[in-house]
């Protein structure tokens, strides 16, 4: 029922910027922490950057200082403003959030299906 659905990606020059946007839906009592990840070919995926529901951002050090994560949380969204792209950020990015369904329930993990952000010359 918790669907997420990245959108922004595309195919962009070195030292160019992205601006990626991930919404949630569906019966959801709230959301805690969300994040971007991405999976270059052959390696495995990785943490770009997480942000909670307070505010609080950790990013991988390989996009600190270049990219940026933020919260909409009235409209359940996360975004990844990534600047001074670089030919080793191409790879396929990933929303992740940690979802309450319900009052008194746990808390479950969801992501949603990837899009490609390709950095080229």
């Amino acid at each position: 029922q918790v669907q997420l659905e990245e959108s922004g990606g595309g195919l962009v020059q070195p030292g160019g910027s992205l601006r990626l946007s991930c919404v949630a839906s569906g019966d959801m009592f709230s959301i805690t922490r969300m994040g971007w990840y991405r999976r270059a070919p052959g390696k495995q995926r990785e943490l770009v950057a997480t942000i909670t529901s307070g505010g609080n951002a950790n990013y991988a050090d390989a996009v600190k200082g270049r990219f940026t994560i933020s919260r909409d949380n009235a409209n359940d969204m996360v975004y990844l403003q990534m600047n001074s792209l670089k030919v080793e950020d191409t790879a396929v990015y990933y929303c992740n959030a940690d979802v309450l369904r319900r009052a008194w329930s746990t808390i479950d993990d969801y992501w949603g299906q990837g899009i490609q952000v390709t950095v080229s010359s």
